[in-house]
């Protein structure tokens, strides 16, 4: 691997002919998944109610953390900044809907509320995509998870927003649209740049076959196109609903 004196918590960037063996096994990680797929499962049999898509949505939510932290993509992550936006859209975009699914909100958030949790998780996404806070998370182990607890936990409040009940209207159909822009617009300023704008990069993407400028180029491009489809798909379907008046119904009294 390629050395770095502040190695980041996945290691240091592999080069190619090492990359599918440099699986993340920190025994700490991998207890922490064990055991919250152990009371997870616990907690959806429990409350007896749509246990078994709940449960498929929660496994498929750990099967994406596994991937994220646990499989080469973490350590590639440490090598292309593609790759740790890739990283990121795992979880925010993936891993916390589906978290959502496994384990829905009992009431839904108030429009107020709502445009709190969609600009928070908003400018969580600025910030940690900045060149210095970017510097910063890689900086130390604690930093890291700064970063990524604060991504998941402001993707995952978004998500009880615009997926919890009686989700399908205007309010939540807006946060949507207001997320994809804003988005795009992170995607579209780190693609068109005309410098690399991350240090941690600039030494690490050769080995790969890119430029650090390619690399961002390619991470840009991954966070103004895949990383919308699950928003712009969950919107459409609010659409949908809005438009049948299913969530009106649901709503209603028998």
């Amino acid at each position: 691997m390629l050395e770095r004196a502040d190695e980041p918590y996945c290691g240091s960037p592999p080069v190619p002919a090492e990359l599918f063996t440099a699986w993340n096994l920190d025994p700490v990680l991998i207890t922490a998944l064990g055991i919250g797929l152990t009371a997870g499962l616990l907690v959806i049999r429990r409350s007896g109610v749509d246990v078994a898509a709940r449960r498929r949505w929660f496994l498929a939510c750990v099967f994406v953390l596994a991937v994220a932290f646990l499989s080469p993509l973490c350590a590639l992550s440490s090598a292309l900044f593609s790759a740790r936006v890739v990283h990121h859209v795992l979880l925010v975009a993936v891993a916390a809907p589906l978290a959502v699914l496994a384990f829905p909100a009992r009431s839904a958030l108030g429009a107020r509320w709502l445009g709190v949790a969609t600009l928070v998780h908003i400018l969580t996404l600025w910030i940690w995509h900045a060149p210095q806070p970017y510097a910063f998370a890689l900086s130390s182990d604690a930093a890291y998870w700064i970063m990524e607890l604060t991504l998941m936990a402001s993707a995952v409040t978004f998500w009880r927003g615009v997926l919890g009940p009686r989700a399908a209207t205007a309010p939540a159909l807006f946060a949507h649209l207001t997320v994809i822009v804003q988005m795009g617009l992170l995607g579209a300023l780190i693609t068109f740049a005309p410098a690399p704008l991350y240090a941690q990069h600039f030494l690490t993407t050769t080995p790969f076959g890119l430029t650090a400028l390619e690399d961002q180029q390619l991470a840009g491009l991954v966070m103004w196109v895949p990383a919308l489809v699950p928003y712009l798909a969950a919107a459409l379907a609010g659409v949908v609903r809005l438009a049948s008046g299913e969530d009106a119904r649901a709503g209603s009294p028998a």
